[in-house]
């Protein structure tokens, strides 16, 4: 078995450098995923691109929080579940969606349960949902735009949580605090 190696500033490859001390300014430390990512440069720098182009759709908060941690909670990420359970807090994000979530139980309104369920289905089907399931996501109130923003956050999320599970990353203090396990 191969142990993947978590980059510092100091050891990471020169394109990752800026990435890793941005991350250093605005959390305080390297996450671990971005430790790990820091071997592929481009690929810390996708992942952090598609963060910032999906938290600029359409979804709020709520919204944003649902797709991800629909999709980490499918995956059995153990490392980005908590680290969006803190991202939910900071967001402000009422706790009872979050929970909802880590347990898989049922949302809160019925547009979240929709978007869940639409989120649901385009990871277990791989993007081949039926057109029923579309019917229903847009009977909730979610368009053709949600439908690809769906999409883009999937992709995001793919690249954190197949790092991690290959990376066996552990979860940083910053985020033990809400340390899942299905």
């Amino acid at each position: 078995m191969s142990k993947f190696t978590f980059h510092t500033v100091d050891t990471a490859p020169a394109e990752s450098k800026p990435m890793l001390e941005g991350a250093i300014k605005q959390m305080g430390s390297i996450p671990g995923l971005y430790a790990v990512m820091a071997q592929s440069p481009e690929t810390l720098k996708a992942y952090q691109q598609l963060h910032q182009l999906f938290t600029a759709t359409s979804f709020d908060a709520e919204e944003l929080t649902v797709v991800w941690q629909t999709i980490n909670v499918e995956h059995e990420c153990h490392f980005c579940v908590p680290a969006h359970t803190a991202i939910a807090h900071s967001m402000k994000v009422d706790p009872a969606i979050t929970e909802a979530l880590r347990n898989q139980t049922s949302m809160p309104t019925a547009k979240l349960q929709a978007l869940h369920d639409f989120t649901l289905a385009m990871v277990r089907e791989r993007g081949n949902v039926s057109d029923e399931q579309l019917a229903a996501f847009f009977a909730a109130g979610y368009g053709q735009q949600q439908v690809i923003e769906v999409i883009l956050g999937l992709s995001q999320k793919v690249i954190s949580n197949y790092v991690n599970h290959v990376a066996k990353t552990p979860v940083d203090p910053l985020f033990a605090e809400f340390t899942w396990n299905k």
